[in-house]
């Protein structure tokens, strides 16, 4: 008799997701499915909006990366007005990404990953969490929270506040960073390049002996990666072109442009989830599969651009062999992300533009149509306006990050489901297992499928005939 194992809803990700895992009648896993269950559609309601108020909306659609909507929304508008940003303004904007980067990442590793990797996989459900580390470390979850407050510290310094500032918009950004903005970022970098560097020898560390085995089960499978890169192939995360390599290290294609999205981006749909399946149209669906973020953006760069990034960079290269094929490898290359933006924003702090008063260009509409495109936490993201003469807003298309990653996500669970999963009666330790495949991509469901709200797990094994033949609850 088949069975199917319910997963509702994934734990420590930001959103509403559930995960099905189907069983042959010999008990061993046939395929697994990671569904997004929830749906707003901000892309409807933001029709007959001007296209001036995209900016401050879609940073409404989380809470977690409110920036990275805010940057691709005024990008966009940049192109509508078809102005140039000032230096400054541009440099401004990539101060608040740097800062969005870093206390993202930091969230995930630090509160979300964790305590699976420092309280274990099989540790009570109840305790692993970021108040059971806190417990457990409490020097190690101090230092991660504020590695996070570090950034979102930035954030407030330039548009005021934390959550959903209203600073940047088409033809630049409000206003300068202030010189006592200035003085707070550069007195807490040291205190933030020691965590990270902190982390990153304890992660190495639990690699050589712990997790070896979650390296090549955790989504370990070949697959496109794109993001985009600098005019040297230097790692950039908020101008440049997009690139997509292969898992060989090979260039499949270079010096995209995000106005031609359509022409090499595809967008499947499928009948058991609200979330999006991008793929890359020249290979079709689903051979098309593409991975984007952290693990993406390192794999396709040929340095970081900064010193200690770089040595960190060759070092994860080293240990993956080339190219990280394995979806477990998204939180190492958070770690060296968060060392790259930490080295930005020292070198920014040095930088005069940033104190400058001319920030914005302003202009009146000269195109009905644009294509912004930022590097999110979670990987590019993509905002398409079509707009009238009056500057209202006919369609909306946003590609987001975690949508990108939907084919490997759901490949991810069924790997590891496949490699953990036999049988009826089920460990809780080895359902974590199948969770923590999904928070290898630290997916924004909120981004992606708009949701809100939260409830409590309940994963079940059904019968085919519907009968519950296992149940575990998790409030």
């Amino acid at each position: 008799m088949a069975n199917t194992v319910i997963i509702d809803p994934v734990t420590r990700i930001e959103g509403h997701a559930k995960i099905s895992i189907f069983l042959d009648e010999a008990g061993n896993v046939d395929d697994a499915r990671f569904h997004v269950v929830e749906y707003r559609g901000f892309e409807k309601f933001c029709e007959g909006r001007p296209f001036t108020e995209m900016a401050g909306i879609t940073a409404r659609i989380c809470g977690i990366c409110p920036v990275s909507h805010l940057l691709a929304a005024a990008k966009t508008g940049d192109k509508l007005l078809a102005v140039q940003v000032p230096k400054a303004g541009e440099k401004l904007r990539r101060l608040m990404n740097l800062g969005q980067i870093t206390q993202s990442h930091a969230l995930s590793f630090f509160h979300l990953s964790s305590p699976d990797f420092l309280l274990g996989w099989d540790s009570d459900p109840a305790q692993r969490n970021v108040f059971g580390l806190i417990a457990a470390d409490p020097d190690l979850a101090r230092a991660g929270i504020r590695l996070r407050q570090f950034g979102q510290t930035i954030i407030e310094k330039l548009g005021a506040r934390k959550i959903h500032a209203a600073w940047a918009v088409p033809g630049g950004v409000r206003s300068p960073l202030a010189p006592e903005g200035r003085q707070w970022i550069q007195a807490h970098l040291p205190e933030a390049f020691a965590t990270v560097n902190l982390a990153l020898h304890l992660f190495k560390q639990m690699l050589d002996q712990q997790f070896q085995a979650e390296a090549e089960i955790f989504g370990e499978f070949p697959s496109l990666y794109m993001g985009l890169v600098g005019e040297q192939g230097e790692w950039e995360h908020y101008g440049g072109h997009l690139r997509l390599s292969d898992s060989s290290g090979n260039i499949v294609a270079d010096r995209l442009s995000e106005d031609d999205y359509a022409d090499f981006l595809g967008e499947a749909v499928e009948r058991w989830s609200y979330l999006k399946f991008p793929y890359y149209k020249p290979l079709g669906y689903p051979d098309g599969i593409y991975r984007v973020g952290p693990l993406a953006r390192l794999n396709i760069c040929d340095r970081m651009g900064t010193e200690a990034a770089d040595r960190e960079l060759r070092e994860f290269r080293q240990r993956a062999g080339g190219v990280a094929t394995s979806s477990f490898y998204y939180h190492y290359a958070r770690l060296i992300e968060i060392l790259a933006c930490l080295e930005n924003i020292q070198a920014l702090m040095d930088d005069a533009d940033i104190s400058s008063d001319r920030v914005r260009a302003k202009a009146d509409i000269n195109a009905l149509e644009g294509v912004g495109v930022s590097e999110a936490p979670r990987g590019t993201l993509f905002h398409h306006y079509k707009i009238d003469e009056n500057g209202l807003i006919q369609k909306v298309n946003l590609i987001i990050a975690t949508g990108q990653n939907n084919l490997a996500m759901n490949k991810t669970v069924a790997q590891i489901a496949k490699h953990y999963i036999h049988g009826p009666e089920i460990p809780e330790g080895m359902l974590n297992r199948v969770e923590a495949g999904i928070r290898c991509f630290d997916p924004c469901l909120s981004c992606s499928t708009h949701a809100a709200g939260q409830m409590p797990l309940q994963v079940e094994l059904v019968s085919a005939d519907g009968t519950i033949l296992h149940q575990v609850q998790r409030d």
